[in-house]
């Protein structure tokens, strides 16, 4: 049975994947530069319409993949939220200690690690991997040995899970026991392991040996099958940003949601 992973092709699809990478990459420092929790969660929303509305992907696949998101939050806001320090009690009960600074504290913690994850899955959602190979080699001068090596680790992985499937039938079918406790996991690993181990080794030499005679060490005068480049939507992607981010730093200042600034503050 194949899932059904369809999508619509959005304007977040056509952006170059190198600028788009590095532009992911210079928004994961920014944010770490944030410690105004008004700033982060209009930022937070944001990353939220951009992720819901332009990703291309169903409702229900993006809800599927946002339980992930509130984890994140959870788990990263409350340790914090219970455990913090701060001048101002709210609620203290043995080792829970909740303050004023370290509820805000938590907040802040929880809505950037939703910014990161959003991000993160924004650029895997809208980005095929074979583009963005293909794009650090044409815009960042990647090397083809290294990009189509990753390539075809990549292409890899569907043979990979198929074999060890085909492995667990065979063995199953020659009546091998799966054995309990620590003696019969090393069995088990020692079964998948060594045939695994000797496959992927025959593979690799094959696919170097075949990446050799095609010369992809060879760097000059090379044509590629995808021609990749610039266009209007990698403006339109740089300006959502720079707009978002001055709306959200605007509205934080005028029109916060709660008192606090910083949330370094009263440390």
């Amino acid at each position: 049975m194949q899932m059904d992973f369809s999508y619509k092709v959005t304007w977040l699809h056509k952006i170059n994947p190198s600028l788009k990478f590095i532009i992911i990459i210079i928004l994961f420092i920014h944010l770490l530069m944030i410690h105004n929790i008004n700033f982060i969660i209009n930022y937070m929303l944001g990353m939220t319409i951009l992720y819901l509305f332009f990703t291309g992907h169903p409702w229900k696949r993006l809800l599927i993949i946002s339980i992930p998101f509130i984890l994140i939050f959870l788990t990263s806001s409350t340790s914090m939220i219970f455990f913090g320090k701060g001048e101002i009690t709210w609620i203290k009960w043995g080792l829970v200690h909740i303050t004023e600074e370290s509820f805000f504290r938590g907040l802040h913690l929880g809505f950037r690690g939703i910014i990161f994850a959003t991000l993160g899955i924004i650029f895997a959602l809208t980005t095929r991997p074979v583009y963005l190979f293909y794009s650090l080699m044409q815009q960042l001068k990647l090397k083809p040995k290294y990009a189509y090596s990753f390539m075809a680790a990549v292409r890899l992985i569907p043979i990979m899970i198929e074999e060890t499937q085909t492995l667990h039938y065979a063995l199953k079918v020659r009546g091998v026991q799966n054995h309990k406790g620590f003696v019969g996991f090393y069995k088990k690993l020692k079964s998948y392991s060594i045939p695994m181990l000797s496959q992927s080794i025959r593979k690799a030499y094959r696919i170097a040996i075949a990446m050799e005679a095609k010369r992809f060490s060879d760097t000059v005068n090379r044509t590629y099958y995808y021609q990749l480049g610039f266009s209007k939507f990698d403006m339109i992607f740089m300006f959502y940003f720079v707009i978002m981010i001055l709306v959200s730093y605007y509205a934080a200042i005028n029109h916060p949601y709660f008192s606090i600034l910083d949330v370094r503050d009263n440390g």
